[in-house]
């Protein structure tokens, strides 16, 4: 008997000391109607909203309030296309043989936090050592301040494919990488990577369906799985509850991962009229990354920058991404917001949403698909995206109507993220 007395007595002393928070918006940026609402009151209780008042609500002697009142208040972003364990440097190809894990998770952990503040309180990280699962996870018992992590651990490829991670080792040091490090070469070795992910704490499955920019390999387009070994992952992956993503720029690769069963296609460079269609009909979004490929484009031009392999189709790839964006957007492809944060500086995600309005997608359309849209696809439209009930309380600010200047996007200066504030004015 005592001690339910002593339960009841925390429980009643913890529910009358917790602080609520208020939130005076002086405008809010409802992303799903895309209406201005006009001084509101948000109230935060622990990590959720559970209200939104007219008007400014008077604060209790226990509550504290944020003054919002010049600023446009939207939910939390989300980037679905990151490497939280990197970011590009001229020497990040040597440093692939003098980093230890612990030299990645030191580097990790400060990448997490720029990208936070710059107004991402989710992301998907597609593609590691392992390091962003840990990351994940220290992040989610608050050691460090980072976004919410949805990652996919260590990418899938073929050998010799974008994401072996042997590529431009000597020979002494290629050995024959196999499922467990992520190299997959029929059907059987598909079910394995993607059940040996979910054995390390992934939470969903990257593949390199074609070539890529950055790798140390001569193609940056060519198909590198078959249509049965992408059947073989997405089917494996559902088991799991996973969604696949799938790295592709060449266009029969595009298709191949369409018809296997992909969620997303990354990058989409040189996709077909016919491929936008196909994706269309399966309901696969794009993540165009036009920020990538604008950044490698440039960094290409810097002697030495990258080794000489990856000049050419940095060049060739790079400037192209927008445009095929462009033209996806305008033939109804659905729209995934995602930047490829790390192959350019962590914390310049936002600039994303500028080149998406300069390819022709209005601005709440932009600003749709790094809220509702990609809440979608991670299966939590009903908890991330929006600032309504119920919801996380992933709360940003910015100081400008983004519906007339998009570009104040690459600029917030309110984050709160499970009801905790990280940036304030």
């Amino acid at each position: 008997m005592k001690s339910l007395f002593i339960s009841i007595f925390i429980l009643l002393s913890t529910t009358l000391l917790a602080q609520d928070t208020y939130l005076y918006c002086g405008k809010i940026l409802d992303v799903k109607s895309g209406k201005i609402l006009t001084e509101k009151t948000i109230v935060v209780s622990g990590n959720k909203i559970t209200k939104i008042e007219n008007g400014y609500l008077p604060v209790k002697s226990k509550d504290k309030s944020i003054d919002l009142k010049d600023k446009t208040v939207l939910p939390g972003l989300i980037d679905m296309h990151v490497h939280v364990e990197e970011e590009t440097n001229p020497n990040k190809y040597i440093e692939r043989f003098t980093s230890n894990e612990a030299d990645i998770a030191f580097n990790s952990v400060g990448f997490a936090e720029k990208t936070l503040l710059a107004g991402f309180t989710t992301v998907r990280d597609l593609g590691g050592s392992g390091v962003n699962i840990a990351l994940k996870r220290a992040i989610q018992k608050g050691r460090i301040k980072g976004p919410r992590i949805f990652t996919a651990g260590k990418a899938l490829a073929t050998t010799g494919g974008h994401a072996d991670p042997t590529n431009g080792n000597k020979n002494s040091n290629i050995g024959d990488p196999g499922p467990k490090e992520g190299v997959v070469n029929s059907v059987e070795d598909a079910k394995k990577a993607v059940r040996q992910r979910y054995k390390n704490g992934a939470d969903l499955i990257k593949i390199t369906a074609t070539g890529g920019v950055l790798s140390v390999a001569k193609s940056g387009s060519n198909p590198q799985f078959t249509v049965e070994e992408i059947k073989a992952i997405c089917e494996t992956a559902k088991d799991y509850d996973f969604h696949v993503a799938a790295h592709a720029h060449g266009d029969e690769g595009m298709q191949r991962a369409i018809l296997g069963g992909v969620k997303t296609i990354e990058h989409g460079t040189l996709m077909s009229e016919k491929t936008m269609e196909m994706m269309k009909e399966y309901e696969v979004f794009l993540v165009p990354t036009i920020t990538a490929g604008k950044e490698v484009t440039e960094k290409a031009k810097i002697e030495g920058y990258y080794p000489a392999i990856v000049v050419p189709k940095a060049l060739n790839i790079g400037p192209k991404i927008q445009n095929t964006f462009g033209k996806a957007y305008k033939m109804g492809v659905g729209i995934a917001f995602g930047t490829d944060a790390g192959v350019f500086e962590h914390g310049y995600n936002g600039k994303e949403f500028g080149f998406m309005v300069e390819a022709g997608m209005p601005p709440l359309e932009a600003l749709q698909s790094a809220t509702i849209t990609n809440a979608q696809i991670l299966k939590m439209n009903d908890q991330l995206g929006q600032i309504a009930p119920g919801f996380y309380a992933d709360i940003i600010a910015v100081d400008e109507n983004p519906i007339q200047n998009i570009k104040t996007m690459e600029n917030v200066v309110f984050v709160m993220k499970d009801g905790k504030v990280f940036k304030t004015k």
